[in-house]
């Protein structure tokens, strides 16, 4: 498949594509018209800071199954179309997490103590010792706002340097700041006025930006700021001012509103302020890191495989996706099934486990029986958007488990209904994993869900079944399984066929003509992979 990278990467990310079998197409200088071009018949897009995927491009990319962005922050991402488009968005955030959280604890010194200050006057010539008195970070409070993964590490790195802690992050639970040491406060302000040094760590949201600026600084009553966050979280202007005034002690930045950092920024102009070009994750092993780390989740979106660090779509880590694997397929079975059997829209949607499966993460699971709903439909989904998908259409969608299951050890159960009526399916597996379709609604079957299925309703009658064979039989429709349930003898009855064949509608019709065949539905599913031929 086609890898187009639009900003430069480690060329351990490179090689590991194209040992993967990709085609790797770096387009560095693109953008606009150029880059809507060259993504056109792209199967992945890799990106970092430098571009900038708008819907346009995902409008533009019908074959677009993933974009990996090289780091963590993905503001340029337009990450809602790319759900609406069906397509993965995925960060690299472990690497540059260690990085930026080093440089975080380099940049606090680097302003406490005024150490790039001092190094340039005395380059220059002057020994300027008695320019300079420092502030030393043991038992001061730095005031953490934004405790994501990169504002833990660095809790953890100024709790060993004697620091107290206390942050602000409204989507923390208090029980996970406990575990570090950090009190958690209940809003912005608590925290400014409570810390000696500020530290930023939140991502660049329409919430965040702009979130400390003028009188946020007039709380913090001297101190020191830091930023390695998202530029734009922070009002330059303001803090230039707020430093030149007195108000701040000092800052540290690492990105900005507009980077590169215009000359003319104020910022440049403030002694007290130091300031990095973007350099948070600039480090050897972090860039490399970060490559192949990218690498690894698009190789994995392309063979349909779960990605680790997915933003918009369901995703498991290795382990647990060993034990979930095979119900994804039956799930999305199922699901097929379900839907080509509902007379009537579809509105509501119920995913039942049973089971083992009900002790693990199964939120994968039930993304693939979305889209096994709603595929047969013609609508574009797949496990991205497949929650979106339901919501738009106005689907409601239930997931219920229970750790007890009769007769098998897991059982998925797929269940589409309207007003009117509704239908449900249960799928397991059997030895070596061998998917099955083991009910549907109240009949017990035992169907192998590949190809082309007929499920026949019909009157527990004698010659009903014959009937069925005889008719396929003289159109030269071969059956390859039959599988037969009943509720009770002389009552209704169902029976699922596996063909080999499709079944045109006028043979249909003349199966329906029988008065002892209820209904007759056609089902046609993935075909089994040549392997298990």
């Amino acid at each position: 498949m086609k890898v187009v990278i639009t900003d430069p990467i480690a060329d351990a990310g490179v090689e590991r594509l194209r040992e993967a079998g990709h085609i790797v197409e770096t387009e560095y200088e693109a953008e606009g018209e150029e880059l809507l071009d060259v993504v056109a018949d792209a199967n992945a897009l890799i990106v970092r800071s430098g571009t900038t995927v708008d819907a346009s491009v995902f409008e533009a990319a019908d074959d677009l199954v993933v974009v990996g962005r090289a780091g963590i922050g993905v503001d340029n991402i337009d990450i809602d179309a790319a759900t609406e488009h069906g397509v993965i968005v995925a960060n690299a955030p472990d690497p540059n997490v260690r990085a930026t959280a080093e440089h975080t604890i380099g940049m606090l010194f680097a302003a406490a103590r005024s150490i790039p200050q001092a190094h340039q006057r005395l380059k220059a010539g002057e020994w300027a010792k008695g320019d300079y008195l420092g502030t030393e970070i043991n038992d001061k409070t730095l005031g953490i706002v934004g405790l994501g993964r990169v504002g833990q590490q660095v809790a953890k790195k100024c709790d060993s340097l004697g620091m107290d802690l206390v942050a602000f992050d409204p989507y923390i639970p208090e029980e996970r700041a406990e575990k570090l040491g950090v009190e958690l406060v209940e809003d912005l302000d608590e925290c400014l006025r409570a810390g000696d040094f500020i530290t930023i760590h939140t991502p660049l949201t329409p919430e965040t930006e702009g979130l400390i600026g003028a009188e946020e600084f007039e709380l913090l009553d001297g101190g020191y700021v830091v930023n390695c966050a998202r530029g734009g979280i922070i009002d330059e202007d303001a803090l230039a001012d707020a430093v030149l005034q007195g108000n701040v002690d000092g800052a540290a930045l690492d990105v900005y509103k507009t980077e590169p950092l215009p000359e003319d920024s104020p910022l440049l102009e403030v002694d007290e302020i130091v300031t990095t070009p973007h350099l948070g994750a600039s480090t050897e092993s972090a860039q490399t890191d970060v490559a192949l780390l990218t690498a690894d989740q698009v190789i994995a979106a392309l063979n349909q495989e779960p990605v680790t660090h997915a933003l918009n779509a369901p995703s498991v880590d290795e382990s647990t996706f060993g034990q979930i694997q095979p119900y994804i397929d039956i799930a999305e079975t199922a699901g097929r099934v379900a839907t080509q059997m509902l007379d009537g829209r579809i509105s509501t949607v119920e995913v039942t486990y049973s089971g083992e499966i009900a002790e693990e993460d199964i939120e994968l699971v039930t993304a693939s029986a979305l889209k096994g709903i709603f595929e047969p439909l013609q609508w574009k989904v797949n496990a991205v958007n497949a929650e979106k998908v339901a919501n738009d259409r106005g689907v409601e969608v239930i997931e219920s488990k229970t750790r007890q299951a009769e007769d098998f050890q897991s059982v998925v159960r797929v269940t589409v209904g309207n007003d009117d009526n509704e239908v449900h399916v249960d799928g397991t597996l059997f030895a070596d994993n061998e998917p099955r379709i083991v009910r549907i609604d109240d009949f017990r079957v035992d169907a192998i869900p590949y190809g082309r299925m007929l499920v026949v309703d019909n009157y527990d009658e004698p010659g009903a079944i014959g009937h069925v064979g005889t008719i396929l039989g003289e159109h030269e429709i071969n059956i390859a399984g039959m599988f037969n349930g009943r509720e009770t003898i002389g009552g209704e009855a169902m029976t699922v066929y596996n063909l080999d064949d499709q079944v045109p509608e006028e043979v249909i019709d003349e199966l329906e003509s029988d008065e002892r065949i209820i209904k007759v539905t056609q089902i046609t599913l993935q075909e089994r992979d040549e392997e298990e031929e």
